[in-house]
Parts: structure tokens; C-alpha cells; sequence
């Protein structure tokens, strides 16, 4: 059948039967988003092309069901084979959002998915037949992951209750271990949501014009210092703890980068939620008409971002080489890596327990952030070293053994094939990257420092004792890893560390503090950008809103750190970067500990704080908060 007859509209200008044609055209829009389903993730130009053949498809499916609805229906078609259209469509759009990370492919993802909602497509029947029961399961799970990264929290709580009601009803009807995982399934997300409150969003993780600096006012770099300036172009962002808070497979901290790497659209935060927090702390929100243009033109696109689930090695390098392949030349790969890790060259217990993927089957349709591992691939090791010294001088060069130390990101008795090495990102020093390591053996990571191969990284690296921020759980991420809080809701970070949530703070203290801790940003940010012995690792990449961010809360975190009573002195509590910054934004300068005094002080817990005797508030500041 011809691409002509696909697209004639009017039934009697050929002898092949609307429904026919409708079917056939069903059955090609299935088979086109199969091998786009398979494709690999990383193969973007591929995927784009591929992307643009479907979605045609699925465009004319869409309109021809639509023109000629009423002899579809009358030939046997269902209400849920519409909504199976629409979800299909919807998918689309999410999977090119996780591509490009432009954000009106989300929201169009969005409005399709509401549009199912809305008119109930899969609702009917779905109590009597089992396959339909699982298809609005899906569907949910499938929409509350786009809410989720749309942040629109009262969509989120209603698909949550919707979800919980279905899986209850769907339990009761028919056997009860059929459904046992998608019981699992309610309880992450509601885990999610309990360790992502409104107090973590009182202001939101994307970058902000309403609250950030508008990147055209960002201050000049001295031109010695900044030999060309570089931009946030791609981001891989992995995590993996056990027992870790996430939903499918998004976890809490890759979900906050995730959210922190992205333009606030059009202050559509405010539109939604009015910035103000409700009772027992609960965001208020109205609705929106997400329809409209959410893009900004004057501001440059989404950097874009893979997230990694879990990666085997071979295909995280994979996703890294060709990313750094399409790289341009101005821009920067930020690497993100969060796990829990081991050191020297012994053999790792297989206790960790086995790993149940329940979420992860059920969303995986077409919404996965993961690539698929084969099964086939080797690690590439290097020899065992002898030198129990991690970052020791000898490790650097040409070789850096593979045994000082590496990121677990699955069980420990999967040998290497999920161990990332610092040797591993050596390769990939030929072009600027932006390495953040979150992990209790962060410091080994320091080899690479030294080894590069054409530009040196910008390194962050964790405090390789985390301070307990959590007093109802003992679990160090059941509101995520501390340094990534920082990074991502630097006040929030603050507060947790002292014990205050959401409930303990009111919106008039918050803001206040919320407006000394933006003031105490820019004045470091304007120090760096006059500094003249900034190293050119930071020089070039301080216009970068983006990251010009991070390095900022960054600055903000180790004082917060340093000058925090019970981890004063205590290296292991302190995050590094390298190279190192100027003396002159130190955690011990007048300017730090005067920032943190401020915050201390708003929030009366000056006592928690080691500030030396020379350190007082300003009149001004110090009277301000008196009042």
C-alpha cells in the first residue's frame, strides 16, 4: 500500500476500506516504534533521524483516526486503543525530551498524557480485563515520571492516590501475586515523594531568572586568566546506593540534577505554585495552561543529559566517547557519579543482597534513562598496584593502577564489569570535563588530577564521611547525599545539617535567609571572576550559569563544612576540588565565615558554628535581624 493511499482521507476515492487502512496503518506505526524502543540510547543522530520517520507515522495515525473516528468505531475500534495511540505519542515526546532535554517536547508529553487522563481512555473495563488493568498501570507510572521532572507536584499526588486505588481494586479482582510488584511500585514512589518534600521545592532546582542571575549580568573574567570561555553542553549524571530513594530509574540524586542542569521555564514555577507554602508545609498550585510557549528565546537550550541507571562500564564509556565525539568546541562534559566504592586490591563481598528490578521493568517501555547492557562485554582493567596510597604520585601518567580504589554501581559480587576507576575517565581528559564524585572513596579520583590527556578537569569531590542528616532514619539516603543537596538547594543542605525541616521554618525566616545566602553567592562569584591567580580550569568556565552554580554553592558547602562544630578539623567531612581556588574565598576568610554567620544567626544557631574571635556581622546586617 502506497504512502498516497495511507494519506487519502476520503474513503470512496479507493476500494481499500477505512478500517482497513486504518489497521494497516496501526500495524506500521507499531513496528517503527519497536526499533526505535531498541535503539541505543547514546546513538543520538541516529535516534533523531529514526525519531522524525515514527512520529511522522504516528502523526498520520493520529489525524485518520480523528477524521474518520465514527466508521473506525462502528468496524470494532475500542476506547483504549485511542488512549494506546495517545500514550504512544506521549512516549515519543518523553523519550526526545531525555534526548535533547528541550522542554517542549515535556510538555507536549504532558498534554497528551492529560488528555488520557482526562477522558479516561483506559478506564473502562479496566477492572474486568487483566491486560487493560496493566495498561493503565503503566500509563500512570509512565505520567508520573513526566510529572515528576515537569515538577508539577498536585498532578503528582493525584496520579500517586489514582495509582494506589487502581493497584488496591486490581488486587482484589484478580490474583493478588500478579500485582505484588506494582505494590512495590506505589511504595517508591510514595518513598520518593516522603524524601523529596516541599520544603526541598520551595524554590525550584532549575536555574531561575527570577532568583538567579541573568546570565548577560554574570561579571567578566579577567582576560589574562580566561583564555576562552566554555559552555555546559552535555551531562551524564549516574547514581547508585543500595536501598537509595528512586523512583524507577530515577533516583533522588540524579533527579536533582537532573532538575538543576535545566532553564526554569518562562517562571512557570511561580505560575504553578505562587512560591508560597500552604499547611504542614504543602506548596499550593493552580493550574496552568501548559500549552503555551515555556520557551524562553533569549535564553540557550538545556544542556543536554543522559542519565545512567546502574551502567555497566562498557557502556558508560560508550555514552562517554560519543558524547565527547559530538562535543563542539566550546563546550563542556559534565560527569556526575555517585556510589558507594571500594579501595585497594581485595575481593569484595557478594553480600549486598540481590537486586530486585521492579520499577524498572514496569516503566522501562520506552521511558528507560538507562542503556541496555548485552551481557557480553569485559571490563578493561589495568594490572593490581601495590601502592596503598590512592592518589599517590606514581599513579599518574601513562598508568593508574585499577585497584586503588573504584564506584560500585551494582552488587559488589558482579566483579568489575560495574566498577568505574578513575583510569577509566582518563581518556576522555581530551576534551574539558567537569567531574563531581559523590562517594565515601571520592579522594581516589584525585589521580586524575596530573593525568590528563589534553585539557585538564575541574574536579569535585565529596567529603568521604558524610554527616548524618536524617534522626528518623539511620540511612544515609533517605533525603539523598549531602554534598548533592548542596550542589542542588544549598539552603535546604544548610538547615537538614542543623536538624530544621520544612515544618520548623517560616517562609518569612526562609526567604530572609534565602536572600543573604544569594548576596553571599554573587559577592563570591564577583571575588572569583577579579581574582588574578584563578586557576584557567575555573577562569574558563565561570560565564557558564550552569556551572558557575555549582562552583559557587560549592565555595558555600566546604565553609559550611569547615566551620560546622562537630566536623571543624575533620578532613574526612570536608569536600575538595581541584585545582584548588584562591586563598581568597577559603572557608576561613572574613568573607565565609561572615556568610555563614549571617545564616547561623537567622536561624539562632550561631552555637553550631567555630568562627574566629574577628568575626562579627555588620551594623547594618546584625541590627536587621534583630528587628
Amino acid at each position: 500500500m502506497s504512502q498516497q493511499q495511507m494519506n487519502n482521507n476520503n474513503s470512496g476515492s479507493g476500494n481499500i476500506p477505512v478500517s482497513e487502512r486504518y489497521w494497516t496503518l496501526v500495524d506500521k506505526a507499531d513496528k517503527k516504534f519497536s526499533k526505535i524502543r531498541d535503539l541505543p540510547y547514546y546513538e543520538r543522530n541516529r535516534y533523531d533521524t529514526y525519531f522524525y520517520k515514527v512520529f511522522k507515522v504516528y502523526t498520520q495515525l493520529w489525524k485518520f483516526q480523528q477524521e474518520n473516528r465514527q466508521k473506525i468505531v462502528e468496524a470494532g475500534l475500542k476506547r483504549w486503543e485511542i488512549g494506546e495511540i495517545a500514550s504512544r505519542i506521549a512516549q515519543l515526546y518523553y523519550g526526545q525530551y531525555m534526548q535533547t532535554s528541550e522542554a517542549s517536547y515535556l510538555s507536549e508529553a504532558y498534554i497528551f498524557y492529560e488528555a488520557i487522563l482526562t477522558r479516561e481512555y483506559f478506564k473502562e473495563g479496566s477492572i474486568q480485563d487483566f491486560n487493560l488493568a496493566n495498561k493503565q498501570l503503566r500509563f500512570l507510572a509512565r505520567f508520573l515520571m513526566v510529572c515528576l521532572v515537569l515538577n508539577r507536584r498536585e498532578m503528582v499526588h493525584q496520579l500517586v492516590n489514582q495509582l494506589k486505588m487502581l493497584v488496591d481494586e486490581c488486587r482484589r479482582t484478580f490474583q493478588d501475586t500478579d500485582f505484588k510488584e506494582w505494590k512495590l511500585v506505589v511504595q517508591e514512589i510514595v518513598r520518593f515523594l516522603k524524601a523529596d518534600t516541599a520544603f526541598m521545592n520551595i524554590r525550584p532546582l532549575r536555574y531561575s531568572l527570577v532568583l538567579d542571575p541573568h546570565p548577560d549580568v554574570l561579571p567578566q573574567v579577567a582576560a589574562p586568566v580566561a583564555r576562552k570561555n566554555l559552555r555546559l553542553r552535555d551531562a551524564v549524571l549516574s547514581s547508585y546506593h543500595r536501598n537509595e530513594v528512586k523512583f524507577s530509574e530515577l533516583t533522588l540524586d540524579t533527579f536533582r540534577m537532573l532538575q538543576c542542569l535545566e532553564w526554569e521555564p518562562s517562571g512557570s514555577f511561580y505560575l504553578s505554585t505562587g512560591g508560597k507554602s500552604g499547611q504542614n508545609g504543602a506548596l499550593g498550585s493552580s493550574r496552568i495552561n501548559h500549552s503555551q510557549d515555556i520557551t524562553d528565546p533569549t535564553l540557550p537550550p538545556n544542556p543536554r543529559k543522559a542519565v545512567l541507571y546502574r551502567p555497566s562500564l562498557t557502556h558508560f564509556i560508550a555514552v562517554l566517547a560519543t558524547i565527547c565525539e559530538e562535543l563542539p568546541p566550546d563546550g563542556v562534559l559534565l560527569v556526575y557519579l555517585s556510589a558507594s566504592g571500594t579501595t585497594g586490591h581485595t575481593s569484595s563481598p557478594s553480600g549486598s543482597g540481590p537486586y530486585t528490578n521492579t520499577t524498572e521493568n514496569i516503566t522501562r517501555d520506552f521511558q528507560s534513562h538507562t542503556i541496555h547492557s548485552d551481557g557480553t562485554s569485559t571490563s578493561s582493567m589495568s594490572s593490581p598496584s601495590d601502592s596503598p596510597n590512592p592518589s599517590a604520585s606514581e599513579n599518574k601518567g601513562d598508568f593508574i593502577s585499577s585497584h586503588t580504589g573504584c564506584l560500585q554501581f551494582g552488587n559488589r559480587g558482579s566483579g568489575g564489569l560495574n566498577c568505574i576507576y578513575p583510569s577509566d575517565l582518563i581518556p576522555f581528559t581530551r576534551r574539558p570535563l567537569f567531574i563531581i564524585i559523590e562517594s565515601d572513596v571520592s579522594e581516589v579520583f584525585k589521580a586524575i588530577s596530573g593525568a590528563e590527556k589534553g585539557e585538564r578537569a575541574a574536579l569535585f569531590l565529596s567529603p568521604s564521611c558524610s554527616f548524618p542528616i536524617s534522626t528518623s532514619d539511620s540511612s544515609r539516603h533517605s533525603v539523598g547525599s549531602l554534598f548533592t543537596i548542596f550542589l542542588t538547594a544549598p539552603l535546604q543542605a544548610f538547615c537538614l545539617l542543623l536538624g530544621i525541616s520544612g515544618s520548623d521554618v517560616e517562609m518569612d525566616t526562609y526567604e530572609h535567609a534565602e536572600s543573604l545566602l544569594s548576596s553571599s553567592l554573587n559577592d563570591w562569584g564577583l571575588t572569583l571572576a577579579t581574582s588574578d591567580n584563578l586557576d584557567p580550569v575555573w577562569a574558563q568556565i565561570l560565564r557558564d550559569p550552569f556551572l558557575r552554580r555549582f562552583l559557587l554553592r560549592f565555595v558555600f558547602c566546604r565553609a559550611v563544612l569547615t566551620l560546622f562544630v562537630q566536623t571543624y578539623n575533620k578532613k574526612e567531612f570536608h569536600p575538595e576540588c581541584m585545582p584548588a581556588l584562591p586563598n581568597s574565598v577559603s572557608s576561613m576568610t572574613n568573607a565565609s565565615q561572615t556568610a555563614v554567620l549571617q545564616l547561623a544567626k537567622t536561624f539562632h544557631a550561631t552555637k553550631r558554628f567555630v568562627f574566629t574571635e574577628a568575626i562579627s556581622l555588620p551594623d547594618h546586617i546584625n541590627s536587621g535581624m534583630e528587628s
